[in-house]
């Protein structure tokens, strides 16, 4: 770690970590990032990547206050940061309700409670796992990466903060001409071959570029050959050859292939990794003077898992099992968010609570609304352990006390968790109905809906969770696979750009690799800031 300045020092002790301004700060940028994330994962199907933005507005207003340090500034961020997570996972699948029965009655309580119970699980699960896949796995978590090197390079300056803000504004120009003014195009699909079915393209995204740098050309190479497998083969060849009826029933039979790749992956981390360190991972709850991770007593944790399943039994009328089931999925689907977050930069939450939506759907007799609120429950859940573990490698890279941030995520979660209720039934209010042709098409929660009677293909699900299992037993990255099979294609080859260019770099010029590094983080810092920044002048402009 390089010298820093005497103007912003690493943290000597715990209470210049954890400050009062840095919690005030964080509250009010979670409100912020909040209300922002909600509105443009209604309307536009997404999240405004927060992380490096918060990071950015983290170190400006506590530079500007004087006497702070590096790990305050990563306290306070993620803080802000948990906020948006909180949103995500309940716009991105809530809204089916609605979908389904335009005049379903959904309380303001219930849906409290849901986020709530996600909030409460989500930031228990990130202790417990943070340790393994931060320090253990050594995951890149591409987005934590990039925070650390935008809070770094802001206090050492010189030729390091010139090449990662020049990039970063460079980015932002580009950014707000695409966005803000739809001057360019978000993706490029080439038509020509969609006409062969075959559904090739680029993302036209300079972040997802400097996602694929972070993360390396193995992650990015498998990523990569999931994409090829479902677009140059499972559609055009299935379809050609007689074997799917559609594009849309092969589109039905990679989608359930790669939710089942995700899946085994998931089981597969639990049985090698997480299970034989069981003792080391979940003993703390139980155990006495060694309760802790990262300073937090951890013995209360049992009493905290009763608690929610209390909670979601009373409010939310899932019933006792159900919300025993949900709990349980919440293990698994937090280590897979971890797994695919930490390989990919990408969290794919909404997928998680359908895949518990259906379990429990198969074991009880929840109704509908119930159902979805069980996936409100993970996706808010996983979204947060998933994507704040960002925040955590930034703070591991910049040697930030866990216990500081995991006060911090419990606040900016809960502040997130009343804010996005009360956004959600404002804009529900506002617009009057939600889903395709609305307003609000909130297009992951539509996915939900369209799977809440069951996978469309549950033969390729289960061939793809054995598959997934196997591979991770044989330490292949299955996740990363299952998630280059089910997203569009545009994505994963832009995404593959950025790992080709990592891998011709250390082939050529190896010390070059660092200033690699630095340019990924301005434009994943580029494009995340200017879409917060657009996104909240779309709330303040709303009609």
């Amino acid at each position: 770690m390089k010298q820093v300045s005497d103007d912003m020092r690493y943290a000597k002790s715990f209470k210049e970590q954890l400050t009062l301004r840095s919690m005030i700060i964080g509250a009010i940028g979670a409100i912020i990032i909040t209300t922002s994330s909600m509105y443009v994962a209604l309307r536009m199907g997404a999240l405004p990547w927060p992380t490096i933005f918060v990071a950015v507005m983290s170190m400006t207003i506590l530079k500007a206050m004087k006497d702070t340090n590096l790990n305050e500034i990563n306290v306070t961020h993620t803080a802000m940061s948990a906020g948006g997570m909180v949103a995500g996972g309940l716009a991105f699948t809530i809204p089916g309700i609605w979908m389904l029965d335009k005049g379903a009655e959904v309380s303001f309580i219930s849906l409290l409670v849901v986020t709530l119970s996600g909030t409460i699980l989500g930031v228990i699960f990130t202790a417990l796992i943070r340790k393994y896949f931060i320090e253990g796995e050594k995951l890149p978590f591409p987005m934590g990466i990039a925070a650390s090197e935008t809070v770094l390079a802001g206090d050492e300056g010189g030729d390091k903060a010139k090449t990662l803000f020049s990039t970063l504004g460079i980015t932002a120009v580009f950014t707000a001409i695409r966005d803000g003014f739809g001057k360019i195009p978000g993706a490029w699909l080439s038509t020509k071959l969609a006409a062969k079915n075959i559904f090739f393209g680029l993302w036209v995204s300079p972040m997802a570029v400097g996602i694929g740098y972070l993360i390396g050309p193995l992650f990015t190479g498998v990523w990569f050959l999931g994409a090829v497998i479902s677009y140059f083969f499972i559609i055009p060849v299935g379809v050609s050859a007689g074997w799917f009826a559609d594009v849309e029933v092969a589109t039905a039979f990679k989608d359930s292939l790669g939710i089942g790749l995700m899946v085994g992956t998931g089981i597969g981390i639990l049985v090698k990794g997480i299970l034989p360190k069981a003792k080391e991972i979940y003993g703390p709850m139980i155990s006495g003077k060694a309760a802790r991770e990262g300073g937090v007593n951890m013995k209360w944790v049992p009493m905290l898992f009763v608690v929610v399943a209390f909670l979601l039994t009373v409010f939310t009328n899932m019933g006792f099992v159900a919300s025993v089931l949900t709990i349980v999925g919440v293990w698994l689907t937090t280590a897979m968010a971890a797994s695919i977050t930490g390989q990919t930069g990408i969290n794919p939450m909404e997928i998680f609570g359908i895949i518990v939506l259906l379990v429990v759907k198969g074991v009880t007799k929840i109704g509908g609304v119930e159902a979805f609120l069980v996936a409100g429950v993970v996706a808010v859940a996983s979204g947060l352990a998933g994507d704040v573990l960002n925040d955590f490698k930034a703070g591991y890279i910049l040697k930030t006390d866990p216990k500081a941030q995991l006060i911090a995520e419990t606040i900016g979660g809960i502040i997130g968790s009343v804010v996005s209720v009360i956004v959600m039934f404002v804009m529900f209010k506002a617009y009057g109905e939600m889903g395709p042709g609305t307003e609000l098409p909130a297009p992951q929660a539509y996915a939900v809906s369209t799977m809440v009677g069951g996978l469309p293909n549950s033969g390729a699900f289960i061939g793809g969770l054995v598959i997934g299992l196997v591979l991770y037993l044989l330490n292949i990255p299955g996740m990363t696979l299952g998630i280059g099979i089910y997203l569009p294609m545009f994505i994963s080859t832009t995404a593959f750009i950025g790992g080709l260019i990592h891998l011709i770099v250390k082939k050529i010029k190896p010390e070059a690799l660092e200033k690699g590094t630095i340019i990924s983080s301005g434009l994943l810092g580029g494009e995340g800031v200017t879409g917060v920044i657009i996104a909240i002048i779309q709330v303040l402009t709303m009609a």
